[in-house]
């Protein structure tokens, strides 16, 4: 048996136990972490500062060390991650509805566990306490294989989780870390259909790509953002530009950041000059079309490659369009179904947005930044699925339960 397969072996063992504990165990529990993080943040610093040191190794660019960096601030916010999972309705358990059938059966549909999640992913620390807090309170073991450039962080962070675990005599199977940064241990995870009940990717285009064309496991994709915010001609300007800055470059380096800038024709040439300004004034690289080159002083001229790229970096492309009709076409052909936004004061222009573009969140005059499983309300996520089925969005507690039908009878027989 190998290393990959022991940690599925032994993450099935655990679920036995987690299906026992009742919600009140699972928050004290959880509670203990948030704490144990807390008093080992100097820890998980120096433990973030070696993978650092690492990071011009690995080839990573400054903006992608910004979601690889961790400080006291941010520790502080993934503590506080794991108290607010605590807060929220534990999901499992409940009987979502129940109806009586022609046969006089009450049939209930009931929120289980899904067993066993198998997490890949890149960059990010507080991934590692996201998934394993939900997974905690949902019942499900998580087997977390982090990336390389992560590696010293993830593994503290586990080791700290797995100490509270142990002092509530919790099965050490619930929380486990795969401490092997080889391929070969992702593709054996992709096919480990005996253990894992589903693998979550999250991460860039190539891993979830890889994950999505290799797995035989069930996949939940979480995906890319090749976001945009579309400025419509009944846009309030003041506002279109700060919602712009804010979504490109308050944190350029997340997926729910913008890629692209999309400008009515008939208030491009008073809302572009006021938004050159400010990206410049933020170092951001302005790659426009034609039309757009025309109200620009310092853009180049973009490529069709531009209209598909995710940058995670500062840099922006800008395509002025002749209508709604064309900015939600080109959005439906060049986004990830990730999160678009539209700043109009138009109310028919806003509910047309929402209507037909394809995404799992679409705002109406609100930064797409806002896309998170915090920030939503579900304390933490364990991911943003951009798929339909079976979640979608920022991935909360509901989204790790699938359902039992539950059948009450008074001696019914099928005839």
């Amino acid at each position: 048996m190998t290393d990959i397969q022991m940690l599925g072996q032994t993450a099935k063992a655990s679920t036995s136990q987690l299906s026992l504990l009742s919600t009140k165990e699972k928050n004290q529990i959880l509670n203990q972490m948030a704490e144990a993080l807390e008093a080992n943040t100097q820890k998980i610093i120096a433990a973030n500062q070696k993978d650092l040191a690492k990071a011009d190794d690995y080839g990573i660019k400054e903006t992608m060390k910004d979601r690889l960096r961790l400080d006291e601030a941010r520790i502080q916010e993934m503590a506080n991650g794991i108290r607010q999972v605590a807060t929220l309705p534990d999901p499992i358990g409940n009987v979502d509805k129940m109806w009586q059938n022609a046969d006089e059966l009450m049939i209930g549909a009931k929120r289980v566990p899904l067993g066993v999640v198998g997490m890949i992913y890149e960059s990010r620390p507080n991934v590692t306490t996201d998934a394993a807090s939900l997974c905690f309170k949902t019942g499900n073991a998580v087997i977390l294989r982090g990336g390389k450039e992560a590696f010293y962080s993830n593994q503290l962070l586990v080791e700290i989780m797995q100490a509270v675990l142990a002092q509530n005599d919790i099965h050490p199977g619930a929380i486990q870390f795969v401490d092997d940064i080889s391929r070969e241990v992702v593709q054996e995870m992709m096919r480990l259909n005996d253990y894992l009940d589903v693998l979550i990717p999250r991460g860039g285009a190539g891993l979830i790509q890889n994950v999505k064309n290799h797995a035989t496991v069930p996949v939940i994709e979480t995906g890319t953002g090749n976001n945009h915010v579309y400025i419509d001609k009944d846009a309030n300007l003041e506002m279109a530009v700060k919602i712009t800055m804010n979504a490109k470059t308050q944190r350029p380096s997340v997926c729910n950041a913008i890629e692209t800038l999309l400008v009515h024709k008939d208030i491009a040439s008073e809302v572009l000059p006021m938004l050159e300004k400010e990206l410049l004034a933020k170092n951001v690289e302005i790659r426009a079309d034609q039309k757009a080159l025309a109200y620009l002083t310092q853009a180049s001229e973009a490529t069709e490659t531009d209209w598909e790229t995710e940058f995670l970096d500062y840099i922006l492309a800008i395509k002025v369009v002749d209508s709604l009709e064309e900015a939600i076409a080109h959005i439906n052909q060049y986004n990830t179904k990730h999160s678009e936004a539209i700043v109009t004061e138009n109310y028919s222009v806003a509910q047309k947005f929402l209507n037909e573009v394809d995404a799992a969140a679409v705002y109406v005059n609100a930064s797409t930044r806002f896309t998170d499983g915090f920030v939503f309300g579900f304390g933490a996520e364990i991911g943003i699925s951009t798929q339909k089925l079976h979640a979608r969005g920022p991935m909360g507690l509901d989204a790790l339960t699938s359902i039992k039908y539950i059948i009450y009878g008074q001696d019914q027989v099928r005839n």
